[in-house]
């Protein structure tokens, strides 16, 4: 049964195809810059066959038509009716969905409707639900949330230390996001170390553009470092993580900016790697750039990695025992060695030893770390698309 998974971006459009349940996969793409003259549109499919062609897709409707139309002219379907679903990555589910949901008009006003908490990917993915209902109105739909992960975490570690009634009226409150992501990982550690699930304890690190680290205690989501919004948390690629809030109007006084949306587009989009570097939000960048000498470049590095040794070390302490291993994934988390080897060192007194040989790999599920390292480090490649296919495959009519 072919079931198709939808990873939507407000400038890109990553997308799967399972053949469940053998877990197979029949073809992946992505449309990058999306909306411009110059999109991109990337596609592998059967024997290692591939397409990278420029060309203008300058909406998300087009970008829906085009998939659809090049998976029946590559033959990669004979007929878009095989496609039996079609599993949606939403970032919030806020408290109304704590798991994977059949869509349902009403589900998609929801899902719009939560836009606030994600503004950046709500509503795109809420108008992709949409174009796929009309383009594949036979096809089941399923959305599969990033925050239904952590709705296992207690109020201790979801409630903010302010006035309780904010929570009990508008619902502030931390949310986390990448859950799909840490649930693919948790998952393929518990196999990597011979446990069930309900018994690995784990921090996992997904490192990418965005980047978020959670503790896991006995295969639930104890704490994770992303809080209202996907901007709390570690540094990031633009994003500032976590600041002292009287910065914001303190700037904005000083630079004469009257309005918020404007300051938390700073933090949102200026900050971060970005921000502290000036060179990029690209952590390649970066490390080229200190390579050369940039001062502002070897700063970005070392706070970058001072971020996630301080969330780490106070999950370690939160976990309820030792942790059985740390998790490394997403696109920094599995490509940078060194950066790896930074956090791990860091925290070579806490029982992390890193095996220097092993750790020069990237891209590869392994064991990382010496043989007698007190906490396993595992390197394993993310798979939200596989994830939100199985979620939907178990949802199916």
């Amino acid at each position: 049964m072919l079931i198709m998974a939808v990873n939507a971006g407000s400038s890109s459009l990553k997308w799967q195809i399972y053949d469940l349940p053998a877990q197979k996969q029949v073809a992946q793409g992505v449309i990058e810059r999306l909306g411009t003259e110059a999109a991109l549109f990337k596609v592998k499919f059967g024997d290692e066959q591939a397409i990278n062609k420029q060309e203008p897709i300058t909406s998300h409707e087009q970008a829906v038509i085009l998939i659809l139309t090049r998976l029946k002219e590559l033959k990669v379907v004979d007929h878009l009716a095989e496609i039996r679903a079609v599993g949606h990555r939403v970032v919030s589910g806020g408290e109304q969905f704590t798991e994977s949901t059949k869509i349902t008009p009403k589900v998609i006003q929801q899902i719009d409707g939560l836009s606030e908490l994600a503004p950046l990917h709500n509503h795109i993915e809420a108008y992709y639900m949409r174009v796929f209902a009309k383009l594949l109105p036979n096809a089941q739909q399923v959305a599969v949330f990033d925050t239904s992960f952590y709705s296992t975490l207690e109020p201790v570690n979801y409630l903010y230390p302010i006035d309780k009634r904010y929570y009990d009226d508008y619902q502030v409150r931390k949310y986390g996001a990448h859950g799909t992501s840490h649930r693919h990982v948790m998952q393929q550690a518990a196999n990597m170390l011979h446990k069930k699930v309900q018994d690995v304890n784990l921090i996992t690190l997904h490192l990418g553009s965005g980047a978020s680290i959670t503790a896991i205690a006995n295969g639930q989501a104890i704490d994770t470092s992303m809080g209202f919004t996907p901007l709390a948390g570690v540094m990031m690629g633009t994003r500032s993580g976590d600041v002292d809030p009287s910065i914001i109007p303190y700037i904005m006084k000083k630079e004469r900016i009257t309005d918020v949306a404007t300051m938390i587009q700073i933090l949102n989009q200026k900050s971060g790697l970005l921000g502290v570097s000036g060179v990029s939000n690209d952590k390649r960048d970066v490390d080229e750039a200190a390579e050369q000498g940039n001062q502002r470049a070897k700063l970005a590095q070392k706070m970058f990695v001072n971020r996630i040794v301080k969330y780490v070390g106070s999950y370690l302490a939160l976990l309820p025992k030792q942790a059985d291993a740390l998790v490394f994934t997403a696109g920094i988390g599995e490509n940078d060695p060194q950066l790896r080897a930074d956090v791990c060192v860091a925290l070579s007194h806490l029982g992390v030893e890193l095996d220097a040989t092993k750790n020069n790999v990237r891209g590869k599920e392994m064991f990382i770390s010496t043989a007698d390292s007190p906490i396993k480090v595992l390197l394993i490649p993310t798979n939200e698309e596989l994830m939100i296919a199985k979620d939907t495959y178990r949802l199916l009519d």
